[in-house]
């Protein structure tokens, strides 16, 4: 029996220090393609990652754009990445009428939107 337990101990100890010996750290993908021979030199590197951040910048871009042609209706659902505090504005702050219970007033793109809190509802929309 403690023949067993001790080769169970020591596969274990084994399996154990076999798999922390593949993880490698986040900062050594380079070293790893160059490695591989998928990149011959640090500059083939830069340009790779100067290309993904070149395309990260037009996708938000394209977002940002597209957002600014939305169109707000009445009776639609105020996006939840719009109900953020970052968007939320004081009525008296630009002449607004004051909104009732359960009402809050957001400015997205020039519009004033007053949604209600409960449904997220839009209520009303006024142009800056």
């Amino acid at each position: 029996m403690k023949k067993i337990l001790t080769v169970l101990a020591l596969s274990c100890v084994t399996v154990l220090a076999s798999t922390t010996s593949f993880a490698a750290p986040p900062f050594a993908k380079q070293q790893h393609f160059e490695a591989r021979g998928e990149y011959s030199d640090a500059r083939d590197w830069r340009e790779e990652r100067d290309d993904l951040f070149e395309q990260r910048r037009l996708r938000e871009e394209r977002g940002v754009k597209r957002l600014k042609q939305h169109k707000w209706q009445t009776g639609y659902v105020m996006p939840q990445h719009y109900r953020g505090e970052g968007y939320k504005v004081e009525y008296k702050d630009h002449n607004l009428p004051k909104p009732s219970r359960h009402q809050q007033w957001y400015k997205i793109n020039n519009d004033y939107i007053l949604v209600d809190s409960d449904s997220n509802g839009i209520l009303r929309i006024v142009s800056d």
